[in-house]
């Protein structure tokens, strides 16, 4: 059983060593590329600036698009809805009639 515990031991080393390695990599490359992303944060900026512009443009003009979309929808279901009324209501006395005339379930 002292094997077993010293070989999770060594897995435990061997995984704390492993990650900490992670962590100074990331780090160095961090510190590496730290300038090359505000050098690229600055020169994008303006894209990222008219891409938000245009985004909202266009969402101002799909917003009326799809209200319309959404109000045709809608009606076309009540549309289609309301002649399946009338099956729905025979379904429901069916149903109602099969329900009332089973005995009563038996509380446990």
């Amino acid at each position: 059983m002292l094997e077993l515990g010293a070989i999770v031991f060594m897995v435990f080393v061997v995984w704390a060593a492993v990650a900490a390695g992670m962590v100074v990599l990331k780090f160095l490359l961090t510190v590496l590329f730290l300038p090359l992303r505000i050098l690229l944060s600055i020169l994008l900026l303006p894209l990222l600036l008219l891409k938000a512009l245009v985004g909202g443009i266009l969402m101002l003009v799909m917003l009326p698009i799809a209200a319309v979309g959404a109000l045709l929808g809608f009606v076309a279901l009540v549309v289609l809805a309301v002649p399946l009324l009338p099956v729905a209501f025979i379904c429901f006395v069916i149903w109602f009639v099969l329900r009332a005339s089973r005995p009563p379930a038996i509380a446990a």
